[in-house]
């Protein structure tokens, strides 16, 4: 169970105040140190791994913290991650996903809070995967348009 624990935290982050703001700053901050390249396939199968973990992490650690515990951020690195898939290496893109994605995932617009309903880690996941992908698209857009 503490790897559940250790995994569906990311590494203790779940247990700061903000913590799921601090998990997608994190993330955000390995991507850009690492240089990842949003349309490698690397960037793809981790995001995949992240979301897969996540729902099996987040579905063990629901009996002993609760449905969607604060605890709980690895949520918020799989849509982060989704965030910036198919972006552009550059800071700005990074820096615009991030506020977005924040934006999104508290906000919850767009029936994004519905999402939360489905049973188990998979309610955990799938609204923030949801809010990753609203957030990508808006970076798109802008993109596309040319406004960025």
């Amino acid at each position: 169970m503490w790897i559940h624990k250790l995994v569906s935290s990311v590494l203790g982050i779940g247990y700061l105040k903000g913590g799921g703001t601090w998990a997608a700053l994190v993330w955000c901050v390995g991507w850009y140190a690492l240089g990842v390249d949003g349309f490698g396939v690397g960037a793809l199968v981790t995001t995949l791994l992240i979301f897969v973990v996540g729902v099996w992490s987040a579905n063990m650690v629901e009996a002993d913290w609760g449905k969607d515990s604060s605890k709980v951020v690895i949520d918020e690195v799989a849509g982060m991650a989704v965030s910036l898939l198919f972006l552009p290496f550059a800071l700005r893109y990074i820096a615009m996903a991030f506020v977005l994605f924040r934006f999104f995932d508290i906000v919850k617009p767009f029936y994004i809070k519905r999402a939360e309903k489905f049973p188990g880690g998979w309610g955990v996941m799938i609204d923030d995967v949801i809010a990753g992908i609203c957030a990508n698209g808006v970076v798109q857009g802008a993109l596309a348009l040319k406004l960025i």
